[in-house]
């Protein structure tokens, strides 16, 4: 049966099946503009499944502009730093690596925002964090519900709302380093109609100086949102149409070790004229139907196109490592006080296009809460990859030639996938919920690499396919009032991506949790332990990740490994005289390795870009009359660069463990107006937090910013 067929006769399954239960009377959610998978911070508390929200009010008060910062806050979630500003986010959750994201579903209100998510997951394009009302990250078995990533957790970016009366908010912030940030929505609901239009406007210099260069290293983003909704007696639906462009001045080139310990703000001549440039668009209709009180169906159409040219040079790699290792040679190349002939920029030219549909039914009988449904989806990654040699004489970078784009620069990629799922929400009684998920996973994946320009000769083809049913169950137990116990256990999936090859499987694994939760009164507290058995564990290959084995596309096959650790998270509110002090506390051991020797790598060989220990605490000192101070101090280990750093002695294969706090004061001035002062790294702290791409990389320094808000 083909996958279309397959796709209709389920939908036709889904639609006859639905008013069987009309007579059973439930309150679903059938809100479709802002689709959570998680809700509140309380309801992430009672989950049968280990999860996070970070809350409206947290966004609010931090001003979040940078999603690496906000995660360092969510226990079980790594985060390796890129660029120092969060253009390009490296997350990992749990098993799941960080590079690029792309172990980790992300998804927008629901839906997939990833450029491709099964062809090409890694996450060049991120939806703006400051359009954003909260996060949630969902991990442990009901994360089976989503998709295709299904090991470590969900991300997914709960959008501004259309408000229920005619208003709006301006904020505007100002900060060192020429920044700008404008954030602006205005909307309203009258009668069945609701919209909203929101803009983004950010820009800054970037903290970063270029040698022997006028140029900044900055950037300027422009977001634009606009959101249609109608509200019937039993039915809704929901147009969101989003576009979005981005110019920074970033490079993969980062500096040998000793001259970062000299400026870790320091960026080599030879990466002058290193540019991204993208352009990011979407639409997504959102259908919802109450075929009674027990019954709800909704259906989602969407659609995303990314397109993005990073035109960077690749020499700086090898330039910086022999530099590390002593050559002087290739220092003063990088230092521009050498000439140097023939380097080559690539124009990182790629068009990506995802879309689908996907139909979910909601259904309670009984004490069961259940959803069946199905996506249709197809991606695909169009690259063309012109390169531009360039000599560097007397310090200055001077054109010399093209090279036209064949084999692995000039190529197409596809992946079509269907998926099913069935979930289910069983109360069997006062103190105990089950959940129970299965998904089932069909991805065919292709490539066509061509060995002329105008592609009209084939250089390769490779094709794969892949087919997994994916069961998992979880629940939690009321010991008492204040005491509750949860545990689960569920398959995890990884699609292999469109460099798959016809002999290779996918990513697979066994995952397993249990904890415990404490709750009186303003007290949480809540540890989880987790446990995660690879058969095959991959890596998705690119040039700001490259695999093992030097490869900067495909897939790379690591072997068998495991991931162990422990989460922990505890909250309370204190009075401290006419103040009160909300504290969190967050806290992430883990541990990854090969679990078996292979051709590659030793057992107990550590696994790359996960740190042993995360730390994090947040204080608040709330006057409760409109003057709040936060202070968030985060902590992470070093992590390894590669597999196996740990049988090296060898510095350049780790990072630096790194200890930074936050400052806000926030005052409202009145109803409507507040204003605020953000201090980023207050005490300066910069380590190299990552090697990848191309040398040592530092996070942000000291930065001091001015806001405000203000709502109509």
């Amino acid at each position: 049966m083909n996958k279309s067929l397959l796709s209709s006769s389920i939908i036709a399954a889904l639609l006859a099946s639905a008013p069987s239960f009309a007579n059973d009377s439930i309150d679903l959610d059938t809100d479709i503009e802002q689709i959570k998978i998680i809700g509140s911070k309380q309801e992430s508390r009672a989950t049968a499944g280990s999860s996070a929200v970070v809350d409206e009010e947290q966004m609010r008060i931090e001003v979040a502009t940078d999603i690496n910062q906000l995660m360092k806050t969510v226990p079980g979630v790594y985060v390796r730093e890129e660029d120092g500003q969060g253009l390009r986010p490296n997350i990992g959750i749990r098993a799941a690596t960080a590079g690029r994201v792309s172990k980790v579903t992300i998804l927008e209100d629901g839906v997939m925002m990833a450029p491709a998510p099964y062809s090409n997951p890694a996450a060049y394009y991120f939806p703006s964090t400051f359009r954003m009302s909260s996060v949630e990250v969902l991990k442990g078995a009901p994360l089976l519900r989503y998709g295709p990533q299904t090991t470590g957790g969900v991300l997914n970016l709960v959008t501004t709302p259309v408000p229920e009366t005619f208003g709006g908010q301006v904020l505007t912030e100002f900060g060192e380093n020429s920044s700008r940030d404008i954030h602006a929505h205005v909307g309203g609901t009258d009668g069945q109609f609701g919209f909203l239009l929101e803009t983004i406007q950010r820009s800054s210099d970037g903290f970063k100086t270029i040698d022997r260069s006028g140029r900044d290293a900055g950037f300027d983003i422009e977001d634009y949102v606009a959101k249609l909704k109608w509200t019937g007696d039993r039915q809704s639906i929901l147009a969101k149409f989003q576009y979005s462009e981005e110019t920074s001045n970033e490079t993969y080139a980062g500096l040998t070790d000793a001259d970062f310990a000299e400026n870790p703000n320091r960026r080599y001549g030879i990466s002058e004229i290193d540019q991204m440039n993208n352009h990011h668009d979407s639409i997504t209709v959102n259908y919802n139907l109450e075929l009674s009180d027990a019954v709800e169906l909704n259906v989602l159409g969407y659609k995303n196109h990314f397109k993005r040219n990073w035109f960077k040079a690749g020499v700086a790699k090898g330039l910086i490592n022999a530099a590390n290792n002593g050559d002087l040679d290739a220092l003063a190349v990088l230092h521009g006080e050498q000439d140097y002939q023939d380097i080559t920029w690539t124009n990182g030219n790629r068009g990506y296009d995802s879309y689908g549909v996907e139909i979910n039914s909601g259904i309670e009988l009984a004490s069961h809460v259940i959803e069946v449904g199905l996506r249709d989806h197809t991606d695909e990654m169009d690259l063309y990859q012109l390169k531009e040699v360039y000599d560097q004489i007397n310090g200055s970078l001077v054109f010399d030639s093209f090279i036209q784009p064949t084999g692995g620069d000039n190529r197409l990629e596809k992946a079509e996938a269907m998926s099913f799922w069935v979930t289910d929400n069983w109360q069997v009684n006062e103190d105990l919920l089950v959940h129970f998920a299965l998904r089932h996973e069909d991805v065919d994946s292709s490539r066509r690499q061509f060995a002329t320009p105008d592609r009209s000769e084939l250089d390769s083809t490779r094709s794969n396919n892949s087919s997994e049913w994916l069961p998992g169950a979880s629940f939690t137990y009321n010991v008492s009032d204040n005491w509750q116990v949860l545990a689960g256990a569920h398959k995890g999936f990884s699609p292999l991506g469109g460099g798959a090859k016809e002999n290779q499987q996918p990513e697979t694994s066994v995952n397993y949790e249990a904890g415990v939760r404490f709750n009186q009164g303003s007290l949480f507290a809540e540890a989880v332990a987790f446990y995660s058995d690879f058969s095959d564990t991959t890596q998705v290959c690119s040039i700001a990740n490259p695999c093992p084995n030097g490869a900067e596309s495909g897939n790379y096959v690591l072997g068998e490994s495991v991931v162990r650790g422990l989460e922990f998270q505890a909250s309370n509110t204190f009075e401290a005289g006419s103040f009160l002090v909300p504290v969190d506390i967050t806290y992430t051991h883990t541990k990854g390795e090969i679990s078996k020797d292979n051709l590659n790598y030793l057992d107990g060989d550590e696994l790359a870009d996960i740190p042993q220990n995360t730390f994090s605490v947040r204080v608040t000192l709330d006057n409760n009359d409109g003057w709040i101070n936060y202070i968030v101090a985060k902590y992470a280990d070093e992590m390894c660069v590669s597999v196996g750093c740990n049988r090296s002695d060898s510095r350049f294969d780790r990072t630096e463990s790194v200890f930074v706090t936050d400052f806000v004061s926030r005052y409202e001035v009145d109803n409507n107006m507040t204003v605020y002062l953000k201090v980023e790294n207050v005490f300066d702290q910069q380590k190299i937090v990552a090697r990848s791409p191309h040398g040592a990389r530092p996070n942000k320094p000291q930065t001091a910013s001015f806001g405000v808000e203000y709502t109509f």
